[in-house]
Parts: C-alpha cells; sequence; structure tokens
C-alpha cells in the first residue's frame, strides 16, 4: 500500500518555516548565541502566574464556551478601547484563540476558497502563505523594497487593481516583522480610504502594537475600518506569553459569527488556566510591556550603531524587536550561506532574510528580544567574523 500520493497536494507547496528549518541546523553549534526568534528573554508578570496558578487550584480546567470566557472578552474590549480607541462588543466581536497564529489560521480558512488572492507587503513573516497556500489560495507580494519597506496608498491601490475579483484580502502587519516598520495615523487613514472602496478582507496583524517606539500611540486601522477589519492581537510580545498561546480575533457580528465555525473545528477552546491568567494580564497589566519596550529600544540602538559601523544599511525599526539589514555589497548575498558561516565560525546565530521571501534575500534578521549581554557578545563576534573575511 502507497498512501505516499494520498495527501492534500496543497501540502506540496509548502514546508517548514525557514526560519525553524535554519534554527535547528545550527542549535548543534556548542554555546551558540542565538539572536534568531520572536522568543521574549522578559520573564511572564508574577501577577499573571499567580491569577493562572489560582485558577489551576480553583479546578478551573474545564471547557470554557468556544469563543472563550466572556471576563476574558470583556477585558479585552476594554484594553483596545482604552488602548486604541477601538469599539467591540465583548459578547458577539471577539473571539479567544490559541494564540495569534490560530488567530490567523481560523481567519483565513474561514474567508479564502481556492483561487482567490491575498496580497501582502513583503518582506514578510513567512507564516502567512503556507496557510493561504493550504487552502489552494495565492499570496501575491507587493515589493516595498525599493521604499524603505514602507507600503504606500498608491502601491496598494495599484496592486488591488490589479487583481481585480480574484482578489478576497489583504494582509496588514506593522509593527512589522521582519523590518520593525510601522504607520502613523496619516498613514492608517489613507490605506483605509482606498480599501473601503472594495469588497475585500483586511487581515490586520497588529500583534506587536505595544512595542511601538515613535512618539505616537499605534493607530489601528479597525478604528477606521471596522465592517472589513479581522484584527488579530495577542498577549505573546505584549506580556512576554509565547508559550500561554493566548490571542484573539476581533471583528464585526457578521464575521465573528462565520469564523467562530473554522475555529471551533480547529481547536474548540483555548486552554481555560491560560485564560484566567490573560484577563489578569489585560485587567491589571496593561501597561506591563512598557518596561519591555524601553529595553528594547536599548538594545535596538546599541545594535543599530554597532552593525551601521560595520557597513551594514539599516532602516532604524519604529516597533517590534527585529533589525532586518542589509548585507554589505562586498560579502556574500547568499542569506542563507552567509549565516551559516558565521554561526559555524563564530557560534552566533540570526535568520537568513531569504526565510522572508524572494525580497529578503541580502538580509539578515536578528531579534533583540535576548539580552543586552548576549547582544553585545554577539556584536563583537560580528565584528570579528565580518574584518576576519575582508582580510
Amino acid at each position: 500500500m502507497d498512501l505516499n500520493q494520498r495527501f492534500n497536494k496543497q501540502l506540496d507547496r509548502i514546508e517548514v518555516s525557514m526560519i525553524r528549518q535554519f534554527d535547528q541546523s545550527i542549535s548543534d553549534i556548542p554555546g551558540i548565541l542565538k539572536l534568531t526568534l520572536g522568543e521574549p528573554d522578559f520573564t511572564i508578570p508574577e501577577h499573571v502566574k499567580n491569577a493562572a496558578k489560582a485558577a489551576i487550584e480553583a479546578n478551573e480546567g474545564h471547557y470554557t464556551g468556544m469563543a472563550g470566557l466572556l471576563e476574558l472578552r470583556q477585558a479585552t474590549s476594554e484594553f483596545l478601547k482604552e488602548k486604541y480607541n477601538l469599539s467591540y462588543a465583548a459578547d458577539q466581536q471577539i473571539l479567544v484563540t490559541i494564540g495569534a497564529t490560530e488567530a490567523l489560521s481560523a481567519s483565513l480558512v474561514g474567508i479564502l476558497e481556492a483561487g482567490d488572492t491575498v496580497l501582502l507587503p513583503a518582506p514578510a513573516y513567512p507564516g502567512y502563505e503556507p496557510i493561504v497556500n493550504m487552502v489552494g489560495a495565492d499570496i501575491v507580494e507587493i515589493d516595498t523594497t525599493g521604499n524603505d519597506f514602507v507600503l504606500t496608498p498608491d502601491m496598494l491601490e495599484a496592486a488591488i487593481l490589479e487583481q481585480g475579483d480574484k482578489l478576497k484580502a489583504v494582509i496588514l502587519n506593522y509593527p512589522a516583522n521582519p523590518t520593525g516598520v510601522t504607520y502613523s495615523r496619516h498613514q492608517i487613514k489613507a490605506f483605509a480610504q482606498i480599501l473601503k472602496k472594495y469588497p475585500i478582507f483586511v487581515l490586520s496583524d497588529e500583534v506587536y502594537a505595544e512595542l511601538n517606539y515613535t512618539e505616537d500611540s499605534h493607530v489601528s486601522i479597525a478604528e477606521y475600518l471596522p465592517e472589513q477589519t479581522i484584527l488579530i492581537q495577542s498577549l505573546s510580545k505584549s506580556h512576554a506569553m509565547t508559550g500561554w498561546r493566548i490571542g484573539m480575533i476581533c471583528s464585526s457580528p457578521m464575521i465573528i459569527r462565520q469564523l467562530i465555525k473554522s475555529h471551533q473545528y480547529l481547536v474548540t477552546a483555548a486552554a481555560t488556566p491560560m485564560q484566567f491568567g490573560a484577563i489578569e494580564a489585560l485587567k491589571n497589566g496593561k501597561d506591563d510591556a512598557l518596561p519591555m519596550r524601553d529595553e528594547y529600544r536599548v538594545r535596538r540602538d546599541y545594535i543599530i550603531e554597532k552593525m551601521t559601523e560595520l557597513g551594514y544599511h539599516i532602516i532604524k525599526p519604529d516597533g517590534a524587536f527585529y533589525i532586518f539589514a542589509k548585507i554589505p555589497a562586498d560579502y556574500n548575498q547568499d542569506s542563507f550561506a552567509f549565516l551559516q558561516d558565521f554561526a559555524r565560525k563564530k557560534a552566533v546565530a540570526m535568520i537568513p532574510g531569504a526565510a522572508f521571501g524572494k525580497y529578503g534575500e541580502g538580509y539578515i534578521r536578528l531579534s533583540y528580544a535576548a539580552s543586552m549581554e548576549t547582544i553585545k557578545e554577539a556584536m563583537k563576534r560580528l565584528k570579528e567574523y565580518m574584518e576576519e573575511c575582508k582580510g
């Protein structure tokens, strides 16, 4: 019996993330310093951990409703109203998910059909395209490399018109992984004015919203485009709760009624004790991200200074915790090969720009969600490597 040809053919279009592939490929190097994954080095706030412990002790380990605990949805509603001026009814417009990844999966499975296209500014986080491909739809990238990774309204509208009726959705991610680009109120309003003219969904991944380094606060496109926007949020980055897997989908009542179907049959519901911890995070830890954000800013500035001295071109990120740096022209532009060699010789790991699509080749991404001690040593080793290669 040969089952090799009996799989879903769409699986042939996807592979395990190159980020994970690369991370695993160099993990056997003794003492390697990793600036690879978006994993905060901060610990989960004590008051959040205590709330989850209390829930476990109180035997809160049974199923919640599919949409999640109503108290958590209410806390989410209040948080988004206070932070981003968004109005979502807890009982109709918020769905608790197993992290942002499941939120994306439930949303894309819920809205896409075979033959649809989805627009995505690039280079971009590589987690979107595989989900789109698994349902037989296609990602169409908008190349932003010639504009310092910034999408413009003209670029957006031109891409929408080119796709025509095939276009089902636009994915926005800001602050962005891997570039750190984010958008002002003026820019977001301009995007909304264009998008509202077309019958398409706007999937807005704003999981790094609390890590905004500009003088202005984060502006969600859902403020201007509530009926079309599917807002993705998470506690992974804001509260260093990556392993707790708590995310949220926020949208219109009509959209949530549909997406709860895909959510239900993918996962049923998020883990109950983690939801109780999330209630505490949102109610009494509204500003838990601020000390982390301030420290990330210091790390960002240090890396930019050191790498610029070595000849890297860097667009200063305004959010998230990544540096996306152009490899100097006189070095190997194959980002995978460049970083494999660096890792083997200096025991430091970063992520090849090629992991973020064809427009990321020639770049490297490093995460500054690592300790300052690790970052300083990594920069020291990078300098040594660059000098040795040049010599």
